[in-house]
C-alpha cells in the first residue's frame, strides 16, 4: 500500500513540475522580446558554449564515425555491398545519429554547467540582489542562455556530422583504399534535403531544451551546495529523457510528411 501511495506522489511530482516547467518556458518567450536586449551578453553565452564543446564535439564524432564504419563494413562485406558504404553512413548519422549523440554530450557538458552556475548563483544569492538592484535577472541569466543553446546546437551538430563522415572516410580510405574525392561524391549523392531539413530542425528543439531545463534547474535550486549538485544532475538527467520524446516526436512528424 505505501508503495503504491509513493508512486502516486512522485507521479504528481512529476506533473507538477512539467506544470512549472512549462510556465518557465512561457515565461522565456514573454521576455525574449522585450527591450532591453542583452544582446553582449549572449554573444558570450554562445562563444562559451560552442568554442568549449568544440573539442568535445569533435572527439566524440570522430570515435562514432570510425566505430560505426568498422562495425559495418563486415556485414556490407559479406553481402558484397560494401560500395553502399558511404551512402549508409553519411544518412544515418545526419539523420540521427550525429543529432542525437551530440545533444547527449551537449547536454552533459552545458545543461549540467547552466544549472551548476546559476544554482551557485541562487544560493550565494546573486540573483536576489540583481533583483534588488533593479536589473531583470531572468532575462540578463535565462533568456540568454537558452538562446546561446538553441542556436550553437545546430553549429555543433554539422560540426559533429563532418568530423564524423571524415573519419569513416579514414576507416575506408585505409580498408578499402577509396579516394576522398570518390568517397566524398558517394556522400552528396545520397544526401537529400530530406536528410538535412528534417534532421537541422530538430537539433533547434534539442538546444532549447537543454538550455530551458538547464536554466530551470539552476533558477530554481534549493538552498544549500547539495542543491547545487542536485540541480547540476538533475538537469542532465531530465534534459536526456526530454532529448528521447523530442527526437521520437520528430522522426514521428518527418515519418508523416514522407508518407503524404
Amino acid at each position: 500500500m505505501n508503495s503504491i501511495f509513493k508512486i502516486i506522489e512522485l507521479f504528481k511530482n512529476f506533473l507538477l513540475e512539467i506544470g512549472e516547467l512549462s510556465y518557465f518556458a512561457g515565461r522565456f518567450f514573454k521576455e525574449a522580446f522585450k527591450p532591453p536586449s542583452e544582446f553582449k551578453e549572449f554573444l558570450r553565452q554562445c562563444f562559451n558554449m560552442g568554442n568549449r564543446s568544440l573539442l568535445l564535439v569533435a572527439v566524440t564524432g570522430f570515435i562514432i564515425g570510425l566505430v560505426f564504419t568498422l562495425q559495418s563494413r563486415p556485414t556490407l562485406q559479406e553481402f558484397g555491398a560494401v560500395s553502399w558504404m558511404p551512402s549508409m553512413v553519411s544518412i544515418s548519422i545526419i539523420r540521427e545519429i550525429g543529432p542525437i549523440i551530440t545533444a547527449l554530450i551537449c547536454a552533459g557538458r552545458i545543461g549540467s554547467g547552466i544549472g551548476a552556475e546559476l544554482g551557485s548563483m541562487r544560493v550565494t544569492e546573486q540573483i536576489d540582489a540583481m533583483e534588488v538592484s533593479g536589473t531583470n535577472p531572468f532575462k540578463y541569466l535565462v533568456v540568454t542562455r537558452i538562446l546561446a543553446t538553441t542556436f550553437m546546437l545546430p553549429v555543433l551538430v554539422f560540426f559533429g556530422d563532418a568530423i564524423a563522415i571524415f573519419g569513416s572516410y579514414l576507416v575506408e580510405n585505409i580498408k578499402g583504399n577509396v579516394s576522398f574525392l570518390l568517397y566524398f561524391n558517394q556522400v552528396f549523392n545520397a544526401l537529400e534535403f530530406g536528410d538535412l531539413i528534417p534532421s537541422t530542425i530538430k537539433t533547434f528543439f534539442f538546444g532549447f531544451a537543454i538550455g530551458l531545463v538547464g536554466c530551470f534547474k539552476g533558477y530554481y535550486c534549493k538552498k544549500g551546495t547539495a542543491g547545487v549538485g542536485l540541480a547540476a544532475n538533475s538537469a542532465v538527467v531530465f534534459t536526456s529523457m526530454l532529448l528521447f520524446i523530442i527526437d521520437f516526436i520528430a522522426v514521428f512528424v518527418t515519418d508523416i510528411f514522407y508518407d503524404l
